[in-house]
């Protein structure tokens, strides 16, 4: 596990000056853009992919003691309860967990979905989340409290062809989160689902410009997502302003599922 010196210019000071954020699959995406801003707030970031890019890569090279990767696959749950206990070491504790990293299958039928991808996305995106939730929380409650925020996916509200297993994954961490909120709140602990609905990212470049268009048109608000309106919701959920909040699921979707 590797970890950094710090700089002057990483927003050191910033509203998370002092805490710790574990993040999964922080190397691209949503999850890259989270680190970058948890980071620029002052927090201290540990986050895992597969393999490192040239994000991971320049961070850990300019960010000191405040960056934390290490290369875990989802599906290895000993690997992953290893690198939360490696992460709390680093870093003295860890304050907030986000659920980020996900696998989506490419859509196809259910009559021919194969038992491996069934187990696949099952391992992925239910039961590694479950997994890092357990591990962070242990962690939180010798700490005095903290913050999970899981994200989910629109298709946990609305049913869509070709993706049953997918969205059966998301509800179930819908539910988690929300069963979760009740039993950890007396230990301060807060627990939310994160909705988002569509928005550019590599789980989506195999939509089509017609079905981008088509979602649009669905959309109230007349159009995709920013990546970074996603971002913003999520950072209001681990922010002071919304120290009241547990157990909820926050949809933003520019009201499709409406």
């Amino acid at each position: 596990m590797t970890a950094v010196q710090d700089t002057p210019h990483t927003g050191a000071g910033g509203p998370g000056a002092g805490k710790v954020a574990v993040v999964s699959g922080g190397s691209k995406g949503l999850g890259r853009l989270l680190v970058e801003r948890l980071l620029a707030d002052g927090w201290k970031v540990a986050t895992f992919s597969r393999s490192a890019n040239e994000f991971v890569k320049d961070t850990l090279a300019e960010q000191p003691e405040r960056f934390l990767w290490e290369p875990v696959d989802l599906v290895d749950r000993k690997a992953l309860r290893s690198f939360v206990g490696g992460a709390a070491r680093a870093f003295g504790g860890i304050d907030l967990l986000i659920n980020n990293a996900a696998v989506l299958n490419k859509q196809e039928l259910f009559l021919t979905a194969s038992p491996r991808q069934v187990d696949l996305l099952l391992a992925s995106n239910l039961a590694a989340p479950i997994a890092l939730a357990q591990a962070c929380a242990r962690v939180m409650s010798n700490r005095g409290g903290g913050q999970i925020v899981n994200i989910s996916s629109i298709n946990a509200v609305r049913g869509y062809r070709g993706v049953a297993v997918y969205s059966a994954t998301k509800a179930g961490l819908d539910g988690f989160s929300r069963s979760l909120a009740r039993e950890l709140g007396p230990l301060n602990i807060r627990v939310n689902s994160l909705v988002p609905g569509f928005f550019d990212s590599e789980m989506t470049t195999e939509v089509t410009e017609q079905n981008r268009e088509r979602i649009a048109r669905r959309t109230p608000l007349g159009r995709l997502a920013d990546v970074e309106e996603i971002a913003d919701a999520v950072l209001f959920l681990v922010s002071p302003q919304s120290s009241f909040i547990t157990g909820q699921t926050i949809i933003v979707d520019g009201g499709i599922t409406c």
